[in-house]
Formats: C-alpha cells, structure tokens, sequence
C-alpha cells in the first residue's frame, strides 16, 4: 500500500487548465482515468488526509503508485480523451458498463452490390444500416420473415450467393417469393438497392407510406377484377401490420430517442435504455456494473453516454436523450452528442406527459434488472471470496490469491504442441488477458519440458517489463551488476490471443504504456494442469528466474489432488470445498482453450495442400489456378506453357508450380460412400474447393480422435 504523499506533485507543478488525468499502479498499469475542468482543483481533491476520502478513492490512491495528466484545450475535448482512454486502458478503479456486444441487430449491408438482411452482432461496421438493439435474435428472424413478402431482399450468405450465380438456380426463397433473386439477374442491381432503401426506410419508421401504396394497389387491383393480386396485396398489407403490431407506439408525435434510467444502490448500478424510432420502441438493452468509484447519478449517466454513443455518428445518435440526471457540467457532454450527431442534440429530463410516463417504465426495467443482477450475484460473491480463503489457507499463503493463472499443455500424440494460460481475477475469469503459446524449444511430446518452456517464456517478459519500467534492481539476490540470472531472450512468433488480434511472446513487443494486454501484471498463484512433475518445472522455470515470490500448485486430474513444490504428499481439498471447485474451474477453462487452439492448428495443416509448398504462391494466385483449371488432378498434368495461361501467373512460376506437383503425391480418389463407387473427375464428378486444395480429416472416429488428444 502506497502513501499519496510519496508520488504527489509539486506546489505549482499542475496546471490550472481542463485536462485529463491518469493514476497508475507499481506495475505502471493504469488503474484509474478521470476528467477536469481544472486539473489543479481536482488532483488537489486526491491528496488530502486519508480520513476525508471516500473509502473508494481511498483505495485507489493508496494502490497507486504515481499520477499523470494530459492538457486539452477544451471540455469536450476531455470528455472524448477520457472515453478513449478507458477503453484502451480498461482501468480497475473506472466505473466501466459491460459492453453489449452480445445484443443481435438487424442489419442491412448497403455497402455490398447487392446488399443483404441479416443479424449482426459484435463491433458495427461502416457502410452497414443497424436497427436494434434486440432482445432475442429469433425476434429479428420473425420480423424479417414477415417484411420479406413486401421487401424481398437477399438474405443469403456469400457463399450462397455465389453458388446460385454459378448454377443460374436460385435458393428456395428465390422460388416461394421471398427474395428478388439478383443472383440469377431477376433484378437489376439499381432496383434491388432501391429495395433495400425501401426496407430501411421502413425499419426507421417511415410506414405510412407503403401501406398506403400498396391499399391503392390492391384497390386498383379489386377495380380490374385481378382478384389474384389483390389478394396477394392484400395479404402483404396484413405482414406488414403484422411486423409493426410488434413494436406499439409509446410516443404519438413519432418521436426519435434514447431513454436512459438507472437504479443504483451503495455497490452497483444497473442501466437501461429504450430506444424509440419513429414514436415506437426499436431495441432495449442495459447494463449492470461494480461502483468502484465514488460517483454521482449524473456521472453514471454521463458514462453511460459514452458508452452508447462513442463511436456511433449521425443518425445513430438520436435528436432527443432523455436521462434521468444531467451530467455536471452539462454543456461539454451535451456539444460532444451534438458532434458525434453533426447536427443539435436535446439533453433533458423529461418532467410531464408520455415522455415522462415512458421514463418511469424504463426506470422500473432498470430496478427489476438490478434486484435480479443482485439476487443471483449475492451468494456468488459469497462463494468466491470463500472459495479464495480456502486456497490462500491450504496452500499456506500470506493472503488471498487474487490473481490466479493457469498453464496447460496440449497436443496430438507429439504433434502441434501448444501452451495455453488463463487468468482469473478475484475468481472470475478475465478472457481479454488469456494467452497462447507455440511449443518451440523442442520437438516431440514432452509435458514437464513444455511447462518449463511455456512458464519461463511468460516470466522472462515479465521481469523484461519490470526492467524496462525500472522496477528490477541491479545487484538482487547476490548477482553483480551486470550479470542477469534471467536467459537470453529468444524472439517468438506472434499469435492471436483470445480476442483474436495479434499478440507477440517475446522482446519485439510495442510499448504498451499502461494497457493491460501484456505479461508486466503478475499473479498471486500460479496453477498448472498436472501433478508433481509439472509443478516441480514450474518451479525450477521460476527459480531460474529469480523469482520467490509467486506460489505454484498443481491440479492433477486423477484425483484432484492439489501439489505444491518441494512437497512428497498432496494437499487433499474436501470434495465439497468451494477452493478445490474453483481450482477445477480455472484448469478445466485452460484445458479448453488449450485444445482449442491445439485443434485450430491441425486443422490448418490438415487442410494444407501440395500448392502450399510452393514458394512465393499466394492465396490469391492459388485460387486463380484451381478455378482456371478446375482441379489439382488436372492442374498436375497441365504443360508449363497451359499454367502460364492463368492471369497473373509468369514463366518462372509456372515452372515451379509444375515441379512442386510433380514431387507430390496425387490426392486419394473420391468414393461414393453410398454405392461405394471410385468417382473420377471424368465421370462428371469434379473436386469441391476443399478437396483441391488438399483438405483432409484426421483417421478414427470423432470419440477416437478425442482420447488422442491432450
């Protein structure tokens, strides 16, 4: 624990302009984020006596270790530099909303010729109409089924699509109606947009319009005696009725806005919003979240603000938001809506009629989620508090262990070898700090040598990161300047992490100024799938390093026996205990991702084709020369001359293309597993893209190939 007076500024040193102002830890990790409108004013706040804090910013200050700030000229320009910088830095001490991700859109891709109606979920893209959020995903197919008799857009994927164009058939939606089937060319690519305007319009609001052109329709239809049509007219006025019957009007007057209501008690708040387009309710999501920082009603607003309209522009933003309490100032929070809207934004309260009457069903939404997130959370939180007493109490440690990591090790009978690790943070699993590691030191099957490997390599960075931010002292444990106990650091290859962006095991690592996406946080315990012979590499792999003052444990799945180093008996947990439950859960979460990632890297050799072994032979090139030639079998037999035909494909290449397949084996024919039949690519039974390009499966069947895997 750290005393504020010990990093505080000096007299004069802060300047009294708006800015934004960064707190972090002994490990330069950024724990907490924050605004001013005088940056002298509010970081003075912090550095009065103890006592007078909020037991909150007590906590934060004293887990600092020092403070920074950034100048800006304006408000608003604070507001949206605090946003950024707590979503990068996803900082402890910020009061932070879960992110909704999860909730389905409808979503139509006018980015695309021909643009398509589907379900979105995940991070909003550019070019593509969202409307939603939705509850429920089968809501957004109901509704789109129902519109599709009136507005039939494509729904197919690309794959589907292209299939339909290569046959000239379209699918069955194409057939009963429900889609205009630009595949095949019944539709014009200007008229089939012209269709998805029309539908989008529709999802915004806009209705009045079609039903009435489409009641004159059916009546002109009626006069002409085409009862057929009038029919069909008719029963399309009903769908469309139908699909709005789903969402009532709320606001006679068509109003465009967000309404956000929060419930909150001493520890958490719960938010929710109504999104209303049109005079009708659109979407509804909400959040709950730990008040981890003293923090006012307005403030939980205007955070939630952010996080509704970061990074939406124009008409995403609504006209009107109506909110509950104001932000404090209210002008700066109110100029970046307008900004992100590029055109007015009206922040308010609303104080009488439908508005009001709206607001206060929102609120009770909000109350019921929060009684709810708590009525589930109570004995959670309970649980794994005591779940972490007991293993701080059999495994002999100073205090509860609340950072928790967990190694696994996986493969297929010695090949694809990979490491995985797992972090759990005050017993709950964090995923975006989850890594993965190639097994690169040797080859072959071997357990205990790849936790040594992979617990060595996830140290060596950290104590990298300590050194870089002047955290390791020359001189320690008797070493003389000069002489590191650590080995040399080997470059690593870079590979995804659970998020699935780029992450890099070794020194090439970018500075990562605070984010928490890196190895510098160092656990409590560390706990590895195996028994004694693991635990014992762990721990040779740390005293390697130098490093005593992290725990190890080890989970063996026959028993569930706990091991500690240095240690010829194991440490037996009740079967009831809640640690011993936790402990389950952390090596179980590390075996999955393990075999995951193990699983992802066979099948990617597995699908690895003769064509991949030539030098310098793109994905793009390669596919240019399977469509050309329509098969590998006939590729293989094609002249240099012929190959050279294929655009984009030289001489030279030609050349090495024709000696790559010449060395390789042909693939295997293609059996008919009906008739048993050897179908020939004669025969009129042309290889699929797959087979082409060399795809396989593993031998045995599926429970077979399991009991292989580790």
């Amino acid at each position: 624990m750290a005393d504020p007076s010990s990093y505080r500024p000096r007299p004069g040193e802060i300047p009294d302009s708006p800015g934004v102002y960064r707190f972090r830890d002994e490990h330069r990790r950024v724990i907490y984020v924050g605004k001013a409108k005088s940056l002298r004013q509010r970081l003075a706040n912090y550095f009065q006596d103890l006592a007078n804090l909020h037991p909150r910013t007590r906590t934060m200050v004293t887990t600092a270790a020092s403070v920074e700030w950034t100048v800006v000229s304006t408000e608003v320009e604070a507001l949206q530099l605090e946003y950024s910088w707590i979503k990068e830095y996803d900082p402890r001490f910020n009061v932070k909303y879960r992110d909704d991700k999860s909730y389905p859109y409808l979503a139509v891709t006018m980015n695309e010729e021909f643009p398509r109606v589907q379900v979105m979920r995940g991070q909003k893209k550019k070019g593509v109409r969202y409307f939603g959020p939705y509850g429920h995903a089968w809501a957004i197919r109901d509704t789109v089924d129902l519109l599709l008799r009136v507005f039939p857009v494509r729904t197919c994927s690309a794959g589907v699509f292209k299939n339909a164009a290569r046959t000239g058939r379209p699918c069955l939606l194409g057939y009963i109606d429900k889609c205009s089937a630009p595949c095949v060319e019944r539709i014009s690519p200007e008229d089939h947009r012209e269709l998805a305007d029309e539908f989008c319009d529709f999802m915004a609001g806009r209705t009045g319009t079609y039903l009435r052109r489409l009641e004159r329709q059916m009546g002109e239809a009626a006069e002409d005696m085409e009862y057929e049509r009038a029919a069909r007219l008719r029963d399309d006025i009903g769908a469309l009725k139908k699909a709005m019957e789903k969402s009532a009007v709320v606001l006679a007057d068509a109003t465009d806005a967000d309404l956000i209501a929060v419930a909150e008690d001493e520890l958490e708040a719960a938010v929710q919003i109504f999104h209303v387009r049109g005079g009708r309710v659109r979407g509804q999501r909400g959040w709950v979240t730990d008040k981890v920082e003293e923090i006012t009603t307005g403030a939980l607003v205007e955070h939630a603000l952010q996080q509704l309209y970061g990074e939406e522009s124009g008409d995403a933003v609504p006209k009107e938001v109506l909110v509950p309490a104001l932000p404090d100032p209210v002008e700066p929070v109110q100029q970046w809506l307008t900004d992100r809207r590029g055109s007015g934004v009206s922040l308010r309260i609303p104080q009488r009629g439908d508005k009001k009457a709206l607001m206060e069903t929102v609120q009770r939404n909000a109350q019921q989620a929060l009684v709810l997130h708590k009525t589930k959370r109570a004995s959670d939180l309970t649980t794994r508090s005591r779940a972490l007493e007991e293993i701080a109490e059999a495994l002999d440690l100073d205090s509860a262990p609340l950072r928790i990591e967990c190694y696994d090790i996986s493969h297929l009978q010695g090949d694809d070898v990979v490491a995985s690790m797992v972090v759990f943070e005050d017993g709950l699993a964090r995923k975006s700090e989850y890594r993965r590691f190639q097994i690169k030191g040797f080859r072959g099957q071997d357990d205990v040598r790849s936790m040594h490997e992979v617990i060595t390599r996830r140290f060596r960075r950290y104590l990298a990161e300590k050194e870089r931010t002047g955290e390791w002292a020359d001189g320690v444990d008797g070493t003389e300047t000069g002489d590191d106990p650590r080995p040399a650091a080997e470059p690593y290859a870079a590979e995804p992490g659970a998020d699935g962006r780029a992450l890099t095991d070794g020194p090439a690592l970018k500075d990562d100024d605070g984010r928490p996406k890196r190895f510098a946080y160092p656990p409590q315990l560390v706990v590895v799938d195996g028994g004694q012979p693991q635990v014992a590499a762990a721990q040779r792999a740390l005293d390697e390093l130098g490093i005593d003052d992290i725990a190890v444990c080890g989970l063996a799945k026959r028993l569930e026996e706990v091991w500690v180093p240095r240690e010829d008996d194991p440490v037996v947990l009740p079967r009831t205990s809640e640690g011993l439950y936790l402990l389950q859960r952390v090596r179980d979460e590390a075996h999955r991702f393990a075999i995951t990632y193990q699983r992802t890297k066979r099948a990617k050799r597995f699908r690895a084709g003769p064509l991949d072994d030539v030098p310098g032979l793109g994905e793009t090139r390669k596919q240019a020369l399977i469509k050309h030639f329509g098969s590998v079998k006939k590729l293989r037999s094609a002249t240099i001359d012929q190959i050279c035909e294929v655009p984009g494909i030289g001489r030279k290449t030609a050349e090495t293309v024709a000696v790559a397949l010449a060395g390789a084996a042909p693939a295997a024919p293609a059996v008919n597993t009906a008739t048993g039949e050897i179908m020939d690519d004669e025969e009129g039974a042309p290889e699929t893209t797959a087979d082409a390009l060399g795809e396989s499966v593993s031998a045995g069947t599926p429970d077979e190939r399991r009991g292989q895997e580790r």
